[in-house]
């Protein structure tokens, strides 16, 4: 299976600062801590760029991989099974919403597979399937979730979420109680008001021959809502990698230079420097940080010190990644970025992620240094 890519044009940059451009000075992510408003991270709660186009039509069952086939049979109808809702706003802010008669069914679906099968391209194909106002649909990783309950807090999030007709999570955790507990029993709040759910988690490398391991661990996490979600097992290669050449080796420090001067709206930074202002900045506001970047080039990368700067490390590559941001790098491979302890622990499936969408980013940076 090969999601196609889209062609979402690059976000403005962000007001007041320079994005960079041919023989000028590069952004600096270092100089970047943008604030994002509690009602602009519900409105943002849109498949990002990368996945703006993706659509069923689009997804590329592999013929040897019956699961993704069926994936997208199920996915489709489930959309069909949802009530797409015609309320006004005026009736939404001052009334109740009719309550909506709930589907035959399960209230939610979860895609649980391997890296790279494609299971955010599906995901973002389920909420642009879905016959609902863009405003009436959410689409946001669970992180974001978690962020938006922090920022509105519970009741009120439950307030804004339960008038949707469709909640989409990608990359549900499973690796933190106190957070899995606070979006499940949130969850279990927004099916009482009619919302159906669609969710995605990794089933980890070493896994993907123990039967429904992810789907078990997710659904005893989130015990009540069981009977509401119907796993689908999507099975397959990381398509992010099959039959590519490998992910270019890092540069010397000049050529990432360089690079970044030449090439109009890159950001340069020091990756230890950039590493100690992420711990300034929420990862709620890493997307924003992002904004107006088209290439983000790195010198002195360094396996990352600590767990918690490698948690950090991750968010930021998958907004990158959602942005279809290229990274060019000087100084260790991205298979070095985390240690041997890390890759074994509760983490790793975030580590393992973050390693396959920064070494396709590198790929994908590859033609700027050849420009």
């Amino acid at each position: 299976m090969s999601p196609s890519q889209s062609s979402s044009p690059p976000p403005a940059p962000i007001a007041g600062e320079p994005a960079g451009g041919s023989d000028a000075t590069p952004a600096a992510l270092t100089a970047r801590a943008p604030h994002v408003p509690a009602e602009h991270m519900v409105a943002e709660m849109v498949p990002p760029p990368r996945f703006q186009g993706a659509r069923f039509e689009t997804y590329l069952p592999d013929p040897n991989q019956a699961s993704q086939a069926t994936a997208v049979e199920v996915l489709s109808g489930f959309a069909a099974s949802i009530d797409g809702g015609t309320e006004t706003g005026k009736r939404r802010w001052f009334g109740k919403s009719p309550k909506k008669a709930a589907p035959k069914g399960p209230r939610g679906v979860y895609l649980d597979g391997g890296y790279g099968v494609g299971k955010t391209h599906l995901l973002a194909s389920l909420w642009h399937a879905t016959p609902a106002p863009a405003e009436r649909k959410a689409f946001g990783t669970f992180v974001e979730l978690t962020n938006l309950v922090g920022a509105l807090g519970f009741q009120q999030t439950v307030r804004t979420l339960g008038d949707h007709r469709l909640l989409c999570i990608d990359e549900f955790e499973l690796d933190d109680p106190g957070d899995t507990v606070l979006v499940s029993t949130l969850l279990g709040k927004l099916v009482d008001a009619g919302v159906a759910l669609a969710a995605t988690s990794n089933t980890l490398p070493g896994k993907l021959g123990e039967g429904r391991f992810a789907a078990a661990d997710f659904l005893r996490e989130i015990q009540g809502l069981s009977a509401h979600f119907r796993p689908l097992r999507i099975d397959g290669e990381d398509y992010r990698h099959r039959g590519l050449p490998e992910a270019p080796a890092p540069y010397d420090d000049e050529t990432v230079t360089r690079t970044a001067y030449r090439t109009p709206g890159a950001s340069l930074d020091d990756f230890p420097t950039l590493l100690e202002h992420l711990s300034k900045v929420h990862p709620s506001r890493y997307g924003a940080m992002c904004d107006g970047i088209q290439a983000v080039c790195l010198t002195d990368v360094q396996a990352v010190p600590d767990q918690s700067t490698a948690l950090r490390l991750v968010v930021l590559a998958d907004r990158l990644y959602d942005r279809e941001v290229p990274v060019l790098t000087s100084g260790k491979p991205f298979d070095e970025l985390f240690s041997e302890e890390m890759l074994r622990g509760g983490y790793r499936k975030k580590y393992f992620r973050a390693i396959s969408r920064l070494t396709a980013l590198a790929r994908d940076a590859g033609p700027l240094v050849a420009h």
